[in-house]
């Protein structure tokens, strides 16, 4: 296919668009597990030096999520109480 001709000759043609580039892979943070957690590197903070060689992965960090917002949950209900224990 030709560039399609200007419709002022004193411009220049129009060039094609080029394709766009590949999206880049990207990898998941490396972060402390609970093993390697110290007071100055908390678990779940990120990991500077990348994860350690044969570090294993947790296959369902969902059940770590649900035990968390579970024990939000459990958190706000006895504030919850003390708040009105404190009312009376």
């Amino acid at each position: 296919m030709s560039a399609p001709e200007p419709v002022d000759p004193a411009q220049p043609p129009v060039e094609p668009a080029a394709e766009p580039a590949a999206a880049p892979v990207t990898e998941p943070t490396p972060t402390v597990g609970a093993a390697e957690a110290t007071w100055s590197q908390p678990a779940g903070s990120a990991l500077l030096d990348g994860a350690p060689a044969g570090a294993p992965v947790d296959p369902n960090p969902e059940k770590l999520v649900g035990k968390a917002f579970a024990g939000g949950l459990v958190a706000a209900l006895i504030l919850g109480r003390l708040a009105k224990r404190r009312q009376r």
